[in-house]
């Protein structure tokens, strides 16, 4: 990872902020899908800056969570993938309570990074 400055999250913060503060003023009232489209950028960006804040804090959980509950060890696509067999398989469903608590969980964090007003 890059020690140098401007930082990932810096450099997230600067362009939303030209395109929030300069930009998006420019555009409203002359164009109205250009500026629909900053918002949209502005969004994206918002939800950037969550999952590089947040993301490995929420692999990490995630993990450890399938690794609970499919008694193995392994990298989270592999153990996600995993999962998704046994499901289609039929081998887990929904009656399983630690299914359903990691579902849960994993859904919560996505969640929490691509949109933290939803509730």
């Amino acid at each position: 990872m890059a020690q140098d400055r401007p930082t990932a999250p810096e450099l997230l913060d600067a362009i939303s902020g030209f395109l929030r503060n300069e930009a998006l003023p420019a555009l409203e009232g002359l164009d109205a899908r250009l500026a629909f489209q900053v918002k949209v950028a502005l969004n994206s960006l918002a939800i950037l800056s969550r999952e590089w804040q947040r993301g490995p804090q929420a692999d990490a959980a995630e993990l450890q969570r399938l690794k609970a509950l499919l008694g193995r060890d392994g990298d989270l696509p592999t153990l996600n993938a995993e999962l998704c067999r046994q499901l289609r398989a039929g081998e887990r469903d929904e009656r399983n309570a630690a299914l359903m608590d990691h579902l849960r969980a994993t859904i919560a964090e996505k969640i929490a990074i691509a949109n933290p007003r939803w509730r």
